[in-house]
């Protein structure tokens, strides 16, 4: 039977590349991420009705993502308006994505702990805050390091995201040492 695992960590962990290292073992890894940008491009119904919501984020016909974010995750009204609006379309183009490729071993990367996949286990990327926020910094094209911590308050503790977990992958370490963790991990997840 093919392998499901969800893959999850807070901004900053380095699920991404933990997603990218688990695809090199063989994994098909869906992005939940690349599926919410996609109901948002334009044209899209859910960018319609997020334009028609927050329409300060229009730039012409297309979103300002970092405008959008930085609305979003300063409120939690907000934030869940705009999940009302983006989750549907988002969990069933990754239903459809995960249907097409049924026969494979599948990885979802999921950036908050949804309850979209039950049944599946649990990989939580473990990393201190700290080095969170130090390395979300580096790479931050969306937020400053007080979005950041807005982002980072606004998703499960380090502690909620570790009781969540079937499988832990510490990255505390070097790049190495991650792929060091994941081997572990899906040896484990595909050894049954």
């Amino acid at each position: 039977m093919p392998v499901r695992l969800v893959l999850s960590g807070g901004i900053g962990s380095g699920k991404s590349t933990a997603a990218a290292i688990l695809a090199q073992f063989g994994a098909t890894v869906f992005a939940a991420d690349e599926f919410a940008r996609r109901v948002l491009d334009v044209g899209a119904r859910a960018a319609a009705a997020v334009i028609d919501r927050w329409p300060q984020v229009a730039d012409g016909e297309a979103i300002d993502r970092a405008e959008l974010g930085r609305l979003v995750f300063a409120d939690p009204e907000q934030l869940a308006a705009l999940e009302a609006i983006t989750h549907p379309p988002t969990r069933e183009a990754l239903q459809q994505a995960i249907s097409a490729a049924a026969d494979s071993d599948l990885v979802v990367e999921l950036p908050i702990l949804r309850d979209w996949f039950d049944d599946w286990p649990i990989a939580v990327v473990d990393t201190p805050d700290e080095l969170r926020m130090e390395r979300a910094a580096r790479r931050a094209d969306r937020f400053d390091e007080q979005g950041l911590r807005a982002v980072m308050a606004r998703q499960p503790s380090r502690a909620e995201w570790l009781l969540a977990a079937d499988f832990v992958i510490d990255n505390r370490g070097s790049t190495a040492d991650l792929t060091k963790e994941c081997r572990r991990v899906w040896e484990r997840v595909t050894n049954g």
